[in-house]
């Protein structure tokens, strides 16, 4: 088994400082860590943010999220080097550009991308050039080479090793000018879920990820957008559209995906504790990762 390690990464500067920082805190509070055996990792602290639009790459903090990038992979590379398996509490969605960085050092990984949301924009196209609604396009080499070539290293994960899971705005996105999902991501949205249900079809991608069509053998990373989440039970976003999975489906796949020894770790984003001032959607969301992260203590061969 695999010790947890927790490693807290409260940065915005890809979205704003509107309560996503104190996400960390929050699920800890909530008792995120009870009966995971789980060590605390450190804090990686972000720079200050900067709200205004850089010029030359039309991405806010694009500086500020490279070196941040490049810190926060260097604690989780500790993590997994040291045979545990990072769970990263965010922040906003450019922190996962620090976790890919960390397993691109190692090798080729795969990518497990549940999200409400594409994330594909390109710079031109994203209205205020938050790189939180950027960060699958900027992981997968799209937009400028500040981020999308860390330490020479870009792409980070490549189209084929990439499953976005459980989206629900690719209309909405299309008109907005996000440009589409490359042809060799394997894309199951929402609909696709439901068609064969959360368990089944996260069986499916786990298998594509960690051996099928387009894997990739180091492992691969989890990162969970908590937007995937159905709007009428996680309203505590920034960016909230109608449906999305229940609670027991993202248990499920999470369970589906965590029990694989093929699963080198996983994030959490975009939760708003500002937006939960009673404690009670923390509680239920650090009551659904523990339940997803007991599949990962429960292994005896990982």
């Amino acid at each position: 088994m695999r010790e947890l390690a927790i490693i807290e990464a409260p940065s915005v500067l890809g979205l704003r400082p509107s309560g996503v920082q104190d996400l960390p805190t929050a699920l800890l509070d909530a008792g995120l860590a009870a009966d995971l055996g789980a060590v605390r990792a450190g804090r990686v602290e972000p720079p200050a943010y900067d709200p205004t639009r850089d010029p030359d790459t039309g991405v806010l903090n694009p500086h500020g999220i490279a070196g941040y990038s490049v810190r926060l992979a260097d604690v989780v590379g500790g993590v997994l080097d040291e045979g545990r398996f990072p769970v990263v509490l965010g922040g906003d969605c450019s922190i996962l550009l620090g976790n890919l960085l960390a397993l691109r050092r190692r090798g080729r990984h795969g990518l497990l991308f549940l999200d409400g949301h594409t994330d594909c924009y390109q710079p031109s196209a994203e209205p205020t050039g938050e790189a939180a609604s950027m960060e699958l396009a900027l992981a997968t080499g799209r937009g400028p080479r500040l981020l999308t070539d860390l330490e020479g290293r870009g792409p980070l994960v490549r189209d084929e090793d990439v499953v976005a899971f459980g989206f629900r705005d690719a209309a909405e996105s299309a008109q907005a000018g996000m440009q589409p999902l490359p042809a060799e991501l394997h894309a199951v949205d929402l609909d696709e879920v439901r068609a064969s249900g959360a368990g089944t079809a996260a069986r499916r991608v786990v298998d594509r990820l960690a051996g099928g069509a387009g894997g990739a053998g180091g492992g691969f990373w989890v990162h969970l957008d908590v937007d995937v989440l159905d709007d009428a039970i996680m309203p505590a976003v920034d960016y909230r559209q109608p449906d999305g999975l229940t609670w027991d489906e993202l248990e499920s796949v999470l369970r589906t995906a965590l029990a694989d020894a093929r699963a080198v770790g996983l994030d959490v984003t975009i939760f708003n504790p500002r937006l939960d001032p009673d404690g009670r959607l923390a509680a239920r969301l650090a009551e659904c990762l523990r339940r997803g992260l007991s599949a990962r203590t429960a292994r005896t061969d990982a």
